[in-house]
């Protein structure tokens, strides 16, 4: 399968990801789910342990093909299950799908990257793989900060010779203010937004 045709299928794949969002979106809004967010939460509740585990599922697949933006997946978990059990949701799926896309760039490679991303994305960080110590430190500062690509910084951190026990050890400890910075921002822009509006 040639690059084109892998970007392609992944497009399709995201696109169809937003279409089902959309849906599911305006199915939760006539239940009424979105007037009453203690509501949203009583229906999610009782899917009892389903409702975690397909939550952290989605946040891992989303990570490896991005089917919905993540900062919306982000926020969802927060809004859903409150803001502890919404974050350690969001933490384990997302840096187990960390870990995913990692292993995958570092066993097909270059071909993988490019069918995932863009040539342009990856060329601007191709310069980071000149020196693997600034590479280590570039990537983690890029991983703590909620402003880098994450998920293609993971893909081309796969074609360094970063060991995957440090690799994790970033994601794990760098991880938590990217996702709290996403969450607290999308909610309580959503929040003020809101009240703007009304």
């Amino acid at each position: 399968m040639n690059i084109e045709l892998s970007r392609k299928i992944v497009s399709f794949i995201s696109f169809c990801g937003l279409v089902a969002t959309i849906i599911v979106t305006i199915y939760f809004y006539r239940l009424g789910l979105f007037k009453d967010i203690h509501s949203l939460r009583l229906y999610i509740e009782n899917a009892a342990i389903f409702g975690p585990f397909i939550f952290i599922l989605l946040q891992i697949i989303q990570v490896v093909v991005p089917i919905i933006p993540g900062g919306i997946s982000t926020a969802a978990g927060v809004v859903i299950f409150g803001p502890f059990l919404g974050f350690v949701y969001n933490y384990v799926g997302i840096c187990i799908g960390s870990v995913i896309v990692f292993l995958l760039a570092r066993k097909y490679g270059k071909s993988f990257i490019l069918s995932m991303i863009s040539e342009k994305t990856f060329n601007k960080y191709t310069h980071w793989l000149d020196n693997q110590k600034r590479f280590d430190r570039l990537f983690s500062l890029a991983i703590l900060l909620p402003v880098a690509p994450d998920d293609a910084l993971c893909m081309i951190a796969g074609l360094t010779e970063i060991s995957l026990k440090k690799f994790t050890w970033i994601i794990l400890l760098c991880k938590p203010a990217t996702i709290l910075a996403y969450s607290m921002a999308l909610i309580y822009g959503a929040n003020w937004l809101t009240n703007l509006l009304s």
